[in-house]
């Protein structure tokens, strides 16, 4: 049986991605060794790590605006530490915006390093909203939001026009969507939703901004000692950053971005026009703030739980619970699921309701 991901991540991947992974594995560009076992110094493995950050700044539309695409490790959770280590000065101040469990995170370790302001927060409602009408202090060295909380189902649909360095932290929905992405002079995001397996993380940076603290940086958590380096300041996780390319190659042979926006969008469509529908379910955020990304939903009445689990595992339906801080159901609509598998969900909620 055909199996339909939802998994929050790591998450689904597309197909041709896993096959020649598993082909670079037994055997790497014909060489007779494993990427698993090559040199990260070796030329066929520096031509995927060229070619992945040059297709990074292609697809983002960013190529020769004076940003790097490097790959790193740590997850970017440690992009919450690198972020105010290079951006914020001795004696600095960041502006943060509270969207999340992600967002509140990367708020706690930037106050190791100075005042941090909560701009605004949605905390209280349980995240089910994005905030808005705030106000970003003038005097801050950035400012700091998360485009998609994959927890809560939120997604932010527009962003603050202000004259600070804007940082974002697009995990879970990097590569989704079309943005002006020069807007932001620091993007980043882990691997393991739109791009590849977990292991490594994408940071884009906007050069200019670097090298203003003041401070000194150890060198494994320095931009600038990475940039410079390519991405091989230390040995980097070789396998993750390949199937990397490999789903950036995929995007781009689909059209790009704005192919697979049209998609996402068809998908997300698809699925809250049924939750909004069907009596029997209910979303979990506030409509215009939801996201394409993750849909998040309950069922009105918990007695049909064990029915509904019964019939969306029976149509091959897997990785649809929702985040324990929220409960019920979270659909994960990442890039490579397809809408074939949105459709399985829409039917099997429209069967339950027919059964009822």
């Amino acid at each position: 049986m055909k199996k339909h991901n939802y998994s929050a991540g790591p998450c689904i991947l597309p197909q041709e991605v896993f096959e020649k992974s598993a082909q670079a594995i037994l055997n790497f560009n014909d060489s007779g060794l494993s990427l698993l076992e090559i040199s990260h110094r070796s030329k066929d493995f520096v031509a995927v790590m060229e070619e992945a950050r040059a297709l990074v700044l292609e697809l983002l539309d960013l190529k020769g605006k004076g940003y790097q695409a490097i790959f790193l490790g740590g997850g970017a959770s440690l992009e919450f530490l690198m972020v105010p280590y290079n951006l914020m000065k001795e004696n600095g101040k960041a502006a943060y915006l509270d969207t999340g469990t992600w967002a509140s995170g990367a708020i706690k370790e930037a106050k190791f390093f100075g005042e941090t302001t909560v701009v605004a927060s949605s905390k209280e409602q349980n995240y089910n909203h994005i905030p808005k009408g705030y106000t970003i202090p003038a005097d801050a060295d950035y400012f700091h939001c998360t485009s998609n909380n994959t927890i809560f189902g939120t997604q932010m649909k527009e962003f603050p026009s202000t004259n600070l360095p804007i940082v974002c932290d697009m995990s879970s929905d990097i590569f989704s969507r079309k943005l002006d992405f020069s807007k932001f002079d620091i993007i980043y995001a882990g691997a393991q939703k739109n791009m590849g397996p977990a292991g490594t993380t994408l940071v884009v940076v906007k050069e200019e901004i670097l090298g203003k603290t003041g401070r000194a940086i150890p060198s494994m958590l320095d931009y600038e000692k990475h940039i410079k380096a390519e991405s091989m300041y230390n040995t980097p996780p070789v396998f993750p950053v390949y199937a990397s390319l490999l789903t950036l190659q995929w995007l781009k042979n689909l059209g790009g971005i704005e192919a697979i926006e049209k998609i996402n969008n068809a998908k997300a469509a698809l699925l809250y026009t049924e939750i909004d529908r069907n009596p029997l379910f209910r979303g979990t955020s506030a409509v215009e703030d939801r996201s394409n990304m993750n849909a998040t939903f309950l069922l009105n009445d918990e007695s049909h739980a064990a029915k509904f689990d019964e019939m969306w595992k029976a149509a091959g339906i897997s990785g649809l619970p929702g985040h324990r801080s929220v409960g019920g159901y979270r659909a994960s609509m990442y890039n490579a699921l397809p809408l074939e598998s949105v459709q399985v969900l829409v039917d099997v909620m429209k069967e339950l309701e027919n059964k009822i």
